[in-house]
């Protein structure tokens, strides 16, 4: 397979036909497509992928008028090809088997069953391409007693435990149970969805033997609770809410400046030292109740209001200036426009602005995947809807004119 960049690509080689819709399953395709793969995204005739429309705000034009492209939708589906295909008739389910023959990969996140009767799902399409790597991505997987359930991020961000340790203290104001501020059991089944289909395709090249693999929305959950998850296992008392505060360890939470916020990661007695020294209350350091960390947990409903009083005495940049030169862990709390305008970001060409097909400019997130020999892509914008179906129905299928103009009157694409 190739690709349109002419700069080598880890996956310059690989193409997939991306099925999938929304949030996790992009995520998946356009991971691989930063490493270089020929990503060809199948959308709905006239609607296209749901997430296009879930804005404001939306990409403006060169004028600066709204498009029909939210920002949902931009952040998920870079330097990939759209085509729109009804998959529902069987002229477009012919295309789809076409095109997963010359595919190495098959992504979609429909619900459990849906596309087998269209013929479109892993057994069917493997018996044409023996070879294939064809991943699921569902809410609860192939099998249990959900799995015909229809998944949610937010929804599974509860039932898989997320929200019993995020979120303030019950006892405290605010208290209670919160999700993340991103669709974070989405991304993460993007994130172990791509794992799995570069081991999948690692295996195909080393034996030639394609496979099946079920992803779950619930099942990264549950995973991605790390220690958390093991905490419990180990002790059978499951884990609470802590906000921006640590169990073990005081101070280590986030305080009020004078205009914002810092975190301070005390992480010895040492630091703690120089933290009030910083704050000019040196003689906390050695209040017999504070000395050692044992005591500052123990002591903590104590201490902690002394602390967030002091830290309020100072803006956010004093304080950062102030520990950064004791060498106390510390860190702002930035918005995004801080998150942008911060020197290491900038340093690090995270924002990147691509010239989109609207006449206007996407300014897009670059891939944190940075390879020395074969780097990210990062050449080509989110696509329109349906912007390369002719292209593809011409080069790949080798349709004419005629026949894709016949296909376009049917409403197959």
């Amino acid at each position: 397979m190739s690709n349109a960049t002419s700069n080598p690509t880890a996956l310059g080689h690989i193409r997939v036909l991306d099925l999938s819709r929304v949030l996790a399953g992009p995520w998946c395709s356009q991971n691989l497509a930063d490493l270089g793969a020929d990503v060809i995204k199948v959308e709905r005739p006239g609607v296209g992928d749901d997430t296009r429309s879930w804005g404001p705000p939306y990409l403006r034009d060169a004028e600066g008028r709204d498009t029909s492209e939210a920002a949902y939708y931009l952040a998920a589906n870079r330097g990939k090809r759209s085509i729109t295909l009804d998959i529902a008739s069987a002229e477009g389910q012919e295309i789809v088997r076409t095109l997963a023959r010359q595919a190495d990969v098959v992504l979609e996140n429909y619900k459990v069953g849906q596309l087998k009767k269209y013929g479109l799902d892993y057994e069917s399409l493997k018996r044409e391409k023996p070879d294939l790597v064809y991943c699921s991505v569902t809410g609860f997987g192939q099998d249990g007693p959900y799995a015909q359930r229809a998944g949610y991020d937010f929804i599974v961000q509860g039932m898989g435990g997320f929200m019993s340790i995020t979120g303030e203290r019950d006892a405290l104001p605010g208290g209670g149970p919160q999700k993340a501020g991103i669709a974070i059991a989405d991304l993460m089944t993007g994130m172990y969805a791509t794992i799995a289909v570069l081991a999948a395709l690692t295996h195909r090249d080393r034996t030639g033997e394609g496979q099946y693999i079920d992803m779950a929305l619930l099942d990264v959950q549950v995973a991605m609770l790390a220690n958390m998850g093991s905490n419990y296992l180990a002790s059978g008392k499951a884990p609470v809410r802590w906000g921006n505060a640590h169990p073990n360890i005081v101070p280590y939470q986030t305080f009020a400046t004078a205009d914002g916020h810092i975190i301070v990661a005390v992480g010895n007695d040492g630091q703690y030292a120089k933290f009030v020294e910083a704050g000019g209350r040196p003689e906390l350091a050695g209040d017999a109740r504070f000395v050692s960390n044992p005591l500052r947990v123990r002591n903590r409903e104590i201490l902690v209001p002394i602390l967030a009083e002091m830290v309020k005495s100072k803006t956010k940049q004093e304080w950062i200036d102030r520990l950064e030169a004791a060498g106390v862990p510390c860190g702002p709390i930035n918005d995004l426009e801080e998150v942008y305008e911060n020197p290491q970001v900038a340093a690090r060409g995270l924002q990147v602005d691509l010239p989109h097909p609207s006449g206007g400019t996407a300014r897009m997130v670059r891939s944190p995947m940075k390879l020395s020999a074969t780097p990210a892509r990062c050449d080509q914008p989110p696509p329109l809807l349906g912007q390369h179906t002719e292209q593809v129905l011409r080069d790949l299928l080798g349709k004419s004119d005629d026949e894709i103009a016949a296909l376009r009157s049917k409403g197959i694409v």
